[in-house]
């Protein structure tokens, strides 16, 4: 949930958000991605104790 959360958050950011300075924009999809990295590490950390 948290990497789809990310995914869009980056999607919305660059297409939707026109109005913002770009280092602001910049700042969202570094977030955006962060989220989507931290997701993928827990899911292969679950997957491996499994």
């Amino acid at each position: 949930m948290v990497g789809i959360f990310g995914l869009m958050w980056v999607g919305i950011v660059i297409y939707a958000d026109q109005g913002s300075p770009f280092w602001m924009r910049v700042v969202q999809v570094i977030f955006g991605l962060l989220l989507l990295a931290w997701a993928v590490g827990k899911a292969a950390r679950m997957l491996s104790r499994a």
